[in-house]
């Protein structure tokens, strides 16, 4: 199921498919909206806004802004990001998000399996702080404009997804320089590297995910362990491919939301997933362990 909602997700924010023809990127009113994980705004197929962008734009001009009067104008995208990660946590990667699936299917190609070391999921907040929310309030022109750096010397999912512009305006290809060769570098590296390890963009770079993934721990949308269920197997922690243990780590930045441990894993339903009061036993738990 959740596969094919990552189908779907990834369909609904790409849907403009007559850019072959017009050789334009859509600028329809849906466009004044973002969606809830990076999809690149370039993407001449995407029919929404990069949240990441945006933020970095926001910042980038927040100096102008502030002599202007118009700065409150950019607080809708802050709003936005805080109530997606105050309902969800991480849920919108493990769920919605093209370039996770991208790499989950990568990642089912027969090859070793290497687990990413626990000391990598620091590089997330790293590239929040640093490329996202510093370098553009810092870095400014004469003007005072900052540039959105994050998306002009790493973003993987807008260097693949923005190349499709390169494929139908040829006049752009003149534009490619060291920059775009260094992206393209990038992006291999996390594609080839998906293939061995469980989407590493998102374990070890994604600053939105770094983002979502402070709300973890507090969102309405949660896996919930109960203590009188557990028999202490360790199977949820055998099945969590980010290594974690959802026994003790399910608030953790780090978590997907893929709900994987309570709906596929844990066979005695001590996991489940909870939203707000509501909380919904396991599916694979067997009736005979099951609470009256």
């Amino acid at each position: 199921m959740r596969h094919l909602v990552q189908v779907l997700a990834s369909v609904a924010q790409n849907a403009y498919l007559a850019f072959p023809w017009t050789r334009t990127l859509y600028q329809g009113p849906a466009k004044r909206f973002c969606s809830p994980v990076s999809n690149c705004h370039s993407c001449p197929a995407a029919v929404l806004s990069c949240p990441l962008g945006t933020l970095q734009h926001f910042l980038a001009s927040v100096r102008p802004a502030v002599r202007w009067g118009t700065y409150r104008l950019g607080f809708s995208i802050v709003g936005f990001l805080l109530a997606v990660g105050l309902v969800g946590g991480r849920f919108a990667c493990g769920w919605l998000c093209p370039f996770g699936l991208l790499q989950e299917l990568l990642h089912k190609i027969p090859s070793p399996v290497w687990r990413i070391p626990k000391a990598l999921r620091r590089l997330p907040f790293a590239a929040l702080a640093g490329l996202v929310v510093l370098l553009p309030l810092i870095l400014v022109n004469r003007l005072g404009y900052g540039e959105p750096w994050f998306c002009r010397l790493v973003c993987p999912p807008g260097t693949l997804e923005a190349s499709g512009l390169f494929l139908v305006i040829p006049e752009l290809r003149d534009q490619l320089g060291p920059s775009f060769a260094w992206k393209a570098g990038v992006l291999t590296l996390f594609l080839g590297w998906a293939v061995v390890s469980f989407r590493p963009y998102c374990q070890t770079l994604c600053p939105l995910g770094a983002l979502y993934g402070l709300f973890n721990r507090g969102s309405l949308l949660r896996v919930e362990h109960d203590p009188a269920r557990c028999r202490d197997c360790g199977a949820c922690g055998q099945g969590c491919r980010v290594g974690l243990d959802p026994r003790r780590d399910s608030g953790s930045p780090s978590c997907l939301r893929c709900f994987e441990c309570a709906t596929r894993h844990c066979p005695n339903g001590a996991l489940a997933v909870r939203l707000g009061p509501h909380t919904f036993t396991a599916p694979c738990a067997p009736p005979s362990t099951r609470a009256s």
